[in-house]
């Protein structure tokens, strides 16, 4: 299961279309790891983007368009191991048992995404705090907004698979 949610979100990662100004493209990655990590559980869904972050790193082609290695995205990936923590303890502890639940736990893993991307893509862009949000938060919140709802009308979907493999 680990692996199979490290898989998902490479292969999510393909799904990738630039922002204009930005080093940063719009991926299906987050949707993927915030879903891997309600379906999975904390310890799951974290050791799974820690394993997809340290394949990525370490040469595997499975970042954004086929990316490897540290990105002016890597931050963000960094995130992905915290939130699929954070969204599978908050699904363990009922987050995912309404909609409404579910939407709010994949919001706050978004913005623990967001606390971990922003800094790196001021070291890695050299701006300053107002133009990493800029160029790395404000033109994705659409999107996020919609991989929210995307990855929270999926999840029953990602527990029936969870079950089918245990």
């Amino acid at each position: 299961m680990v692996i199979g949610g490290a898989v998902i979100t490479g292969l999510a990662a393909q799904v990738a279309f630039p922002v204009p100004g930005s080093p940063v493209p719009i991926t299906g990655q987050t949707f993927a790891a915030l879903l891997v990590g309600a379906s999975l559980g904390w310890q799951r869904g974290a050791t799974s983007m820690l394993l997809y972050l340290i394949a990525g790193v370490s040469g595997v082609p499975w970042f954004q368009g086929g990316a490897a290695g540290a990105t002016a995205s890597l931050g963000y990936v960094v995130g992905f191991v915290f939130a699929g923590a954070l969204v599978g303890t908050l699904a363990g502890r009922g987050g995912d048992r309404t909609p409404v639940r579910t939407v709010g736990t994949m919001v706050l893993g978004s913005l623990v995404i967001y606390a971990f991307g922003v800094p790196w893509l001021m070291a890695a862009a050299n701006v300053g705090f107002v133009d990493a949000l800029a160029i790395g938060v404000v033109p994705f919140l659409l999107g996020d907004a919609l991989k929210v709802a995307l990855a929270a009308g999926l999840l029953p979907a990602g527990w029936a698979l969870v079950r089918k493999f245990r």
